[in-house]
């Protein structure tokens, strides 16, 4: 049988990416995980794991990945998984533009990159694009309305492209993730409201939503379900998966848009912003 090959970025210490390299070398495929710089590898290589160091937002430096696939290789991918993600964290109109162009370079234009440099090896194994996406890019999650955006966009890329790769017998899953216990919150620890923001009034609870410990799965039991899934000869197009991920999906099928109004409503407490409060400096 021929060996086959799979690729993951962002696989730090403790996430998805991690539990996904795991999963897949119990599996015996050879693991190509990506890094940053910065990062450590140990918990990667313990496992014989491939690690990479690779920036997902610059062309060189996946151009430098491809490099070492082809010669490892020999020019296949049988598993390319866009892992790679940052959160941002803001109401929409507290939202920092520059902060946002940085999040869609990670979440957004570096899958893309990815698979433009690496498409021939995947038509060469006839591979599986996986594209881990989220129930925020379904849902209007409040104050996430730019992290939401990027993954809608991720989720719509990744779609069109399962139309454009089949006839290369290429597939591509959607992995609509639930809640897993990931740091992906960690980067907005310390962030907070100013004091001319709409939203002020809700800073103490915007701030303890950022240090919230979600209902969530485990990126093993994560890690499990997807790698079932995409093993598949025929996988799922859009696999849910993980904490809340059904709910959301049977009130996103079933119910009106504006369901959302009054649950993340109640959810949030956003009743509270009707009422004018004197430290809010209106424009």
């Amino acid at each position: 049988m021929q060996q086959k090959f799979a690729l993951i970025t962002g696989c730090g210490s403790g996430g998805i990416g991690h539990a996904l390299s795991a999963r897949l070398r119990d599996e015996n495929i050879e693991v190509i995980s990506t890094l940053l710089p910065h990062e450590s590898d140990e918990h990667l290589t313990s496992r014989g794991v491939h690690v990479v160091r690779t920036d997902v937002t610059k062309d060189d430096s996946v151009q430098e990945l491809k490099r070492f696939l082809q010669k490892l290789t020999g020019g296949r991918l049988d598993i390319l998984i866009n892992n790679a993600g940052i959160c941002y964290t803001m109401p929409a109109t507290d939202t920092k533009v520059a902060n946002v162009e940085k999040m869609f370079a990670v979440n957004v234009f570096g899958p893309m990159r990815v698979v433009h440099f690496l498409h021939p090896m995947l038509i060469e194994a006839k591979g599986v694009v996986v594209n881990i996406g989220s129930i925020g890019g379904i849902c209007p999650f409040v104050y996430g309305a730019s992290y939401n955006a990027s993954k809608a966009a991720l989720h719509h890329y990744g779609n069109t492209l399962r139309v454009e790769m089949r006839p290369f017998g290429v597939r591509v899953v959607n992995i609509i993730s639930g809640e897993v216990s990931t740091n992906i919150l960690k980067s907005d620890h310390g962030r907070s409201l100013s004091e001319d923001s709409v939203y002020y009034p809700m800073n103490e609870a915007f701030q303890a939503h950022l240090h919230r410990t979600p209902n969530a799965i485990t990126p093993t039991q994560y890690a499990e379900g997807v790698v079932k899934e995409i093993l598949k000869k025929s996988p799922t197009a859009w696999f849910w998966f993980g904490a809340s991920s059904g709910t959301i999906r049977m009130i996103d099928a079933l119910l009106p848009r504006t369901t959302w109004d009054w649950l993340f409503g109640r959810m949030f407490n956003l009743g509270q912003l009707a009422r004018p409060s004197p430290s809010v400096k209106l424009h």
